[in-house]
């Protein structure tokens, strides 16, 4: 049986690849059919021509030093290149000998296409994605952040960049969120909340998941996703005392009805006796009148949380309402040796219970005078904060309130003064989310205590 020999350029010309060789000189000696297509010209115009004549253009680009290497250092070279005149990529891999230079390339533009438009996705889904999304390397340095990170926590990408994120974690979070970042480079996704601090001081509640980066079967560094949870937070903060009040209604209903007809009978005997029995010991009289006006006022506070309240809401002025409150007690406040500075800018009516936002600002007053035996100063301020909520402030001297005393105020017949119910507190939180607002209470050991509201300009 004859065997039909088949010359090596048969073979070459079979082959998917396109091929050309050059001899030293860097002229074509062969060029296979594939490439004569990918090139766009017959053989004959190839063959003994040289190949920097042909293709002048390529001339100081990557495939003229490539080539260049693989002849001179006589080592093999792989690598992607561009031809602007074919609009086209190809994946190029060269093959030194003595005599010259072996060239296989292929048509790879198709490829190049899809994976751009595969990584213009990616990029896609990390710069508009709305949360923050970031990569940081093994030592927790930013790599890249997207635009919601920086809007999240007020720096510049270029300020990132120059930052690991360890400054931007609150104090008594770093360890919990080091020791999840650690387990994130070792492998493991991770989800948690923590709190994160913006460039001008300011806490947000985040949660986050770290995922490790992998390339190549290593990890070499962890992608974050945050997520800014601050409402949800107050939003569950409101809801845990929204049910606390309810279940302290429920109680106070059933207390003050009890007791406050029959306080109502004694009161007017007591009053009745004062005048007509003098040898009865007035000082008793005194003291027994006194406790029943103090257990009134207990079930009168009680009454205020427990029943439905008629919610006439009209349009007025916060700060006429902080004018009539603070020139009621000024008075006290002179007795007391404390000045009540006023900062109150031109703000627009909103709609509230005028008579309840009194007693608010009352309670609050009251409370700082109380804080201060020794006198000092009250700061009342009020601005609008957005179009749709205004802020009021008000800063005491006082001795300040303990982190722990501080996590309880708001709870019923919890007190920090000596004859006090804790019911005036929690009567004014109730009111303030009655007009749908927040008030967020802050204090300093020695400094004095901060309340900060919140009100909507409509309900």
């Amino acid at each position: 049986m004859h065997i039909q020999e088949i010359s090596p350029y048969e073979i070459l010309d079979r082959i998917t690849d396109a091929f050309f060789a050059l001899d030293k000189e860097w002229k074509f000696t062969y060029v296979n059919k594939e490439a004569t297509r990918l090139l766009l010209r017959k053989k004959e115009q190839f063959i003994g021509n040289c190949l920097w004549d042909e293709f002048p253009e390529t001339i100081d680009l990557q495939l003229y030093h490539q080539f260049h290497k693989a002849v001179n250092e006589q080592v093999a070279v792989n690598f992607e290149h561009y031809s602007f005149p074919l609009k086209s990529w190809f994946e190029v891999r060269a093959y030194p000998s003595p005599n010259g230079l072996s060239v296989y390339f292929q048509d790879i533009t198709d490829k190049k296409q899809f994976s751009s438009h595969r990584e213009q996705h990616y990029k896609s889904l990390f710069e508009n994605n709305p949360d923050a999304v970031y990569s940081l390397d093994l030592d927790g340095n930013y790599l890249s952040v997207n635009r919601a990170t920086e809007q999240l926590l007020g720096y510049s990408a270029e300020e990132f960049l120059q930052m690991s994120y360890i400054p931007l974690i609150a104090s008594e979070e770093i360890e919990k969120t080091m020791e999840y970042f650690s387990k994130a480079t070792s492998g493991s996704t991770q989800h948690y909340e923590t709190i994160a601090l913006h460039k001008n001081g300011q806490a947000i509640a985040v949660k986050v998941t770290n995922m490790p980066i992998i390339v190549h079967n290593e990890i070499v560094g962890v992608y974050g996703i945050a997520k800014d949870i601050s409402k949800e937070k107050r939003t569950e903060k409101m809801l845990l005392e929204s049910e606390k009040l309810s279940a302290v209604g429920q109680l106070a209903a059933s207390i003050a009805h009890e007791i406050r007809n029959p306080l109502t009978s004694i009161k007017g005997f007591l009053q009745l006796y004062k005048k007509s029995m003098k040898q009865i010991n007035s000082e008793y009289l005194n003291i027994m009148s006194d406790e029943l006006s103090r257990i009134e006022m207990i079930t009168g506070e009680l009454l205020v949380l427990a029943k439905p309240q008629a919610h006439h809401f009209h349009n007025e002025r916060v700060e006429k309402i902080l004018d009539d409150v603070v020139t009621l007690l000024s008075s006290q406040a002179l007795m007391n040796n404390v000045e009540v500075k006023v900062h109150l800018e031109d703000l627009p009516q909103i709609k509230c219970i005028a008579s309840q936002l009194k007693q608010v600002f009352i309670n609050l007053i009251k409370n700082a005078i109380e804080a201060m035996p020794d006198g000092g100063e009250i700061t009342i301020m009020a601005k609008k904060h957005t179009s749709t909520t205004i802020f009021i402030q008000f800063a005491d001297q006082g001795s300040g309130i303990s982190e722990e005393l501080l996590a309880k105020i708001g709870t019923p017949f919890y007190t920090t003064k000596e004859k006090g119910t804790g019911l005036g507190m929690m009567t004014t939180l109730k009111i303030i989310h009655t007009h749908g607002g927040t008030m967020n209470i802050s204090s300093t050991i020695g400094k004095g205590t901060i309340i900060d509201i919140y009100l909507p300009i409509s309900i």
